[in-house]
């Protein structure tokens, strides 16, 4: 069992291994180079993350990476690349919320401006003109709820639908938040066009 092996045994092994080695190598084989030794890789990771040589340098080049990072994001956020976008915009499931959101018109994103000319309106001496901007307020108020639920329980069942075996959570407060934003204004930029099909 554990006795040494016979010389023909050993020169029947290197000549199998010899055999194997000069086959074509299959392009989808995952490698075609031996492993580096333990001490080479760690000698190669130390030369690409050069440490810094003192706490100021390291801080340096940490705000450097957040920098770029961040600037990769915002790129990401106007363009609509997946690969760059945050954690809390990627995935199918995200862009498909937001697609939905931006196809079609909503009560919510017009929030903002009715805001302000009720709040103008409320400035105003008269009662009978304040009485108007806080009834106004409620019918904003009532039609931006009921809109969301309306939007809300139509977005569940089409990711429902469209994404089975995928993780719905949150989707849809990601979807009704964004509804919430002018159309110009929200990142990632929008990607369809009103009234496009979904």
């Amino acid at each position: 069992m554990f006795r040494r092996r016979s010389k023909d045994e050993q020169a029947a092994t290197t000549a199998v291994v010899a055999e194997q080695l000069q086959q074509t190598r299959d392009p989808q084989a995952p490698k075609g180079r031996p492993t580096p030794k333990r001490s080479e890789a760690e000698s190669l990771r130390r030369a690409r993350a050069v440490t810094p040589a003192n706490r100021k340098e390291a801080a340096k080049q940490a705000r450097e990476r957040r920098r770029a990072e961040l600037t990769r994001q915002r790129e990401a956020l106007a363009s609509g690349d997946e690969r760059y976008l945050p954690v809390r915009d990627k995935g199918p499931v995200r862009r498909f919320a937001r697609d939905f959101v931006d196809a079609k018109w909503s009560v919510a994103e017009f929030f903002l401006p009715m805001a302000v000319v009720i709040l103008v309106l409320s400035l105003f001496p008269s009662l009978t003109v304040k009485n108007v901007s806080l009834l106004l307020w409620m019918v904003v108020i009532v039609l931006i709820v009921l809109d969301s639920v309306v939007s809300g329980f139509r977005l569940k069942k089409l990711l429902r639908t469209r994404f089975p075996n995928e993780n719905l959570r949150g989707a849809v407060p990601y979807a009704l938040m964004r509804t919430l934003q002018m159309r110009r204004l929200r990142l990632p930029k929008p990607q369809v066009e009103r009234g496009a099909k979904i």
